[in-house]
């Protein structure tokens, strides 16, 4: 593989944008940061081949990788060896053939999972006006900040990755990207997008307190953000779930399962 510069940028945006959502965190790092940059999401990117870009991998400057491509090229791995990697993130067939390539499947993790993948189209999509509305979490930042705190304590995430959860609620308040459920004067439950194009988002960052679940709270909190987003011109969402309870949640909106999503978060850095 090669290193990708500047002048490949439109190849690769055109590979992503037909495999949009499996390719949510890199086509949205690279929208938002380009190629490069001291930004915590800015990415080296190397590509297969010149011009017509079928496989893509990117490395971000916290150390998560993020591979797109049907087959893995020659060479992917030899690439990554000697930097200091955090972790992986991308659909299952696409990252699993490359940690084993790497000799990481073993490495000590504080998340590693395959979870269900799934995709809804807006346009065609129906929800209750159940009770409730929406505030962004800027309107109730610690609020925001303990849930995401519980949330990375029981999916044994210590860090979020490269993250703390109060700089993932700082980012979410300058990004205006989630919101909180709001029924009779209370925060009940939180939502967000974690990616974010023109036309699709991808749902991340949702959580329920424990004593608050089993009301539909989340449930509600997703589709009045999807309804939101459904009005600014978007067109589909995707997702990947943590839990059954979960996966229930999110069938009921009308999601249907494309595949699964691998997460791996070393516990430390790791340098093949």
């Amino acid at each position: 593989m090669i290193r990708a510069t500047e002048a490949d940028l439109p190849a690769i945006q055109a590979m992503l944008s037909a495999r949009a959502p499996h390719a949510m965190f890199p086509q949205s790092n690279l929208r938002n940061q380009g190629l490069g940059g001291g930004h915590p999401h800015g990415m080296t990117v190397w590509i297969d081949t010149l011009h017509t870009v079928s496989a893509m991998l990117g490395l971000n400057n916290c150390g998560m990788v993020m591979p797109v491509w049907d087959d893995m090229p020659r060479g992917a791995a030899d690439v990554l060896k000697r930097f200091p990697l955090k972790g992986f993130a991308g659909p299952t067939p696409m990252v699993r053939p490359l940690t084993t390539a790497l000799a990481l499947d073993t490495a000590p993790a504080t998340l590693d999972a395959d979870e269900p993948q799934f995709l809804l189209h807006l346009p065609t999509t129906r929800w209750s006006d159940d009770a409730g509305t929406l505030a962004p979490v800027s309107d109730h930042r610690e609020t925001a900040i303990g849930w995401r705190t519980a949330y990375q304590t029981e999916l044994h995430m210590t860090d979020d990755g490269p993250e703390s959860a109060v700089a993932a609620v700082d980012r979410w308040c300058a990004a205006d990207s989630h919101r909180l459920l709001i029924v009779e004067g209370q925060p009940v439950a939180m939502t967000g997008f974690n990616a974010r194009l023109p036309d699709i988002v991808q749902v991340g960052g949702v959580y329920t307190p424990p004593d608050l679940r089993r009301r539909g709270f989340a449930r509600q909190a997703v589709a009045l953000h999807l309804a939101e987003a459904r009005a600014q011109g978007v067109r589909e969402a995707t997702l990947f779930a943590a839990t059954d309870a979960a996966v229930a949640c999110y069938q009921s909106l009308g999601f249907d399962r494309i595949g699964d999503f691998a997460l791996v978060l070393f516990d430390g850095e790791v340098t093949p």
